[in-house]
């Protein structure tokens, strides 16, 4: 096949206006790349693409028009038919009464020709709430600094706020994503950047609350790292994966009857996942080379072989991850029903990264669903000329379908686990990824059309089962009717002060503001609201040799109409409490406020385009959580939220 004409049929788009307007057309050599990553895509010569059904709401759809009538068909869930038929006409109607789930639908014309497709029958839309309007504290936990930590923050220290927040009238803690990175590579710490979105991070684990934990360092070792001012990765590592293995030995040698049974049940509910998981980690310790390297017969997930490891020399090490995965989300857990006795209506918000890294154990897993050569990206924009590549492997079309979406399913339900909302980095992923080969600039990237009615549809479903509200990082250009058909769905959107603003510059009102959205001040990728009024933003980059974008003049104006929105509505002053009140006063029933915002701190967490240039991911708060309390106006943060406050924290 003509190699455009093989791009078109797997939906990937061969040309396309970049955001500076200028027509790209997607190099030969990079296109084959492309192409050749992806599984071969089923060809669907009477139906187009995966039937979703809305529950409760009539469905049909159109058969192509070379079929050949009458058409039969029939419903599957594994193998048993669920429901059968024959459509006399184009247009084929469902049946109402299908269970919510996960089906197969086969067809066959009169002249023999056949189809199968998935057939997804969800919720009418996502899980919405049970509360009008409230506030979350936002944090990055690794930045969260203790007189009892090992120098990053930890399951026990985001415990001890959540306690602190539902006293503050909060309703819940937004944190960076937890999923879990590479152990051994401890300098490769960005959050959105996992090993793994299906597991958890075991740096954040409070050792000391560990089965097994007899001794810890001595302070001579821990308080270094405490009093840093930014996160030492590797000093923690290296303090905490000894301790981890210490307790490890204690537990296996004498584990309690409570305890034993708890990691045995652990370890039953994520079953053949955290089989596989097992597997892959012992395995990547011991050749020490991406899994395309490995010897052949490890280079594809096999039950067989995974069950022998298991139950071989090996066992041992593979406990060993699995006990640490069984204390994160032991800890977490406890964070969740915490949050839970304290009345809070909204308990974790995490966030959720757009891919994963393409040696981790997620590529490994479902390496038809995503495409380790290709990065998932931006193409060429004002504010970044070249374009943007991430690095990040990303799931790809014709390999969910063949899977039935469980890939993406189950990435949604992993992240759902112990969240009341999720907020998931770059939604506009769902309807189509810019992805660029490996090697190849990110400007010869091209964009890849995604089955977004099937993704929205398997997103609701995961939110409905877990209770869970879904929250889309909706931010920049987005494709007409994006936000509508997502809204639609019941996903909110996300809005955020400081690009909420008219072609003329002016800030919005309140009244701008949808009432199913999460509004903020601002972003771990941009500037604090003391950074913004400061300056400190623009002249951080600058000094980076970097182009902000906006020179001071902009800023001025910037201010100037910020205030001018802000006294339209009665607020007089325009410190950060000021800000917070008024976004408090929106519809949007939920309010984000960043713990950076609150203390004052002017440099952001992350900034974008920078590695070693910027310690991104690594900066921590100015005070012990313990202090958090007396370097806050508490009263000014009460009067501000006033509209939004949990009886919990009255």
């Amino acid at each position: 096949m003509d190699l455009f004409k093989e791009a078109h049929s797997l939906g990937i788009l061969t040309e396309f206006y970049d955001g500076q307007g200028q027509l790209r057309v997607t190099d030969e050599a990079a296109l084959k790349i492309i192409v050749e990553a992806f599984p071969r895509a089923t060809p669907h010569p009477l139906l187009n693409g995966a039937v979703v059904i809305r529950s409760g709401q009539p469905a049909r759809s159109r058969l192509d028009e070379a079929a050949k009538l009458p058409v039969v068909w029939a419903v599957k869930r594994g193998d048993v038919v669920v429901a059968r038929g024959e459509a006399q006409e184009f247009s084929l109607e469902w049946p109402a009464d299908l269970p919510v789930g996960s089906y197969r639908v086969e067809l066959t014309d009169a002249s023999s020709c056949r189809d199968e497709l998935p057939l997804l029958v969800t919720p009418g839309k996502a899980f919405s709430g049970d509360f009008d309007r409230v506030w979350v504290l936002a944090v990055q936990l690794y930045g969260i600094r203790s007189r009892r930590n090992w120098g990053m923050g930890d399951f026990t220290d985001l415990a001890d706020l959540i306690t602190q927040c539902a006293k503050l009238g909060a309703d819940g803690v937004g944190l960076n994503p937890l999923h879990a990175l590479f152990d051994d590579r401890p300098g490769d710490f960005s959050p959105y950047a996992p090993n793994s979105r299906l597991f958890l991070n075991a740096l954040y684990v409070d050792v000391e609350q560990a089965p097994g934990f007899a001794n810890g360092p001595d302070s001579k070792a821990l308080e270094p790292l405490r009093q840093a001012e930014l996160v030492d990765y590797k000093g923690v590592a290296a303090l905490k994966w000894p301790a981890l293995r210490a307790a490890f030995d204690a537990f296996m040698a004498a584990p309690s009857s409570a305890d034993a049974a708890e990691f045995k049940a652990y370890r039953a509910e994520r079953g053949d996942l955290l089989a596989r998981f097992t597997c892959f980690e012992v395995l990547r310790h011991q050749f020490q080379t991406p899994w395309w390297e490995w010897p052949e017969e490890w280079r594809q997930p096999d039950p067989a072989r995974c069950a022998a490891l298991l139950a071989g020399p090996d066992s041992r090490e593979a406990d060993f991850v699995a006990y640490v995965q069984w204390l994160a989300e032991r800890q977490l857990r406890h964070c969740k029903d915490l949050a839970h006795r304290l009345g809070m209506k909204v308990g974790l918000y995490l966030d959720v990264a757009v891919g994963v890294q393409s040696d981790g154990f997620d590529a490994w897993n479902e390496q038809g669903a995503i495409s380790r050569t290709l990065s998932v990206g931006a193409p060429p924009d004002p504010l970044n000329t070249v374009g943007q590549n991430w690095g990040l492997a990303g799931f790809n079309a014709p390999g969910l379908e063949l899977k039935n979406f469980e890939p993406f399913r189950e990435m949604i339900r992993a992240s759902m686990r112990h969240a009341g909302a999720i907020r998931l980095d770059h939604v506009l992923g769902l309807k189509r990824l810019y992805l660029v080969p490996h090697g190849f600039p990110a400007k010869q990237g091209a964009y890849v059309l995604m089955p977004f009615d099937a993704l929205l549809a398997a997103t609701a479903m995961e939110s409905v089962a877990n209770q869970c509200i879904v929250i889309g990082e909706d931010l920049g250009t987005v494709p007409e009717g994006f936000r509508e058909q997502m809204a639609d769905w019941g996903l909110w959107s996300y809005k955020v002060m400081i690009f909420e603003r008219d072609d003329s510059g002016r800030f919005r009102d309140l009244d701008y503001y949808p009432p199913n959205a999460l509004v903020t001040l601002n972003t771990h990728d941009l500037s604090t609201y003391a950074g913004w009024r400061s300056f400190g933003d623009l002249n951080t980059k600058r000094g980076l040799g970097i182009d902000p974008g906006e020179t001071d003049q902009d800023r001025w104006r910037a201010l100037g109409l910020w205030d001018e929105v802000l006294r339209h509505n009665g607020i007089q002053s325009n410190d950060v409490h000021a800000a917070i009140g008024f976004l408090s006063r929106t519809r949007s029933r939920l309010l984000v406020i960043s713990i950076e915002d609150l203390l004052g701190v002017v440099e952001q967490p992350n900034i974008p385009g920078t590695i070693d240039e910027h310690p991104n991911w690594r900066r921590k708060i100015p005070v012990p959580i313990e202090d958090l309390a007396a370097s806050t106006s508490l009263e000014a943060l009460r009067t501000a939220t006033a509209e939004r406050i949990s009886p919990a924290g009255v």
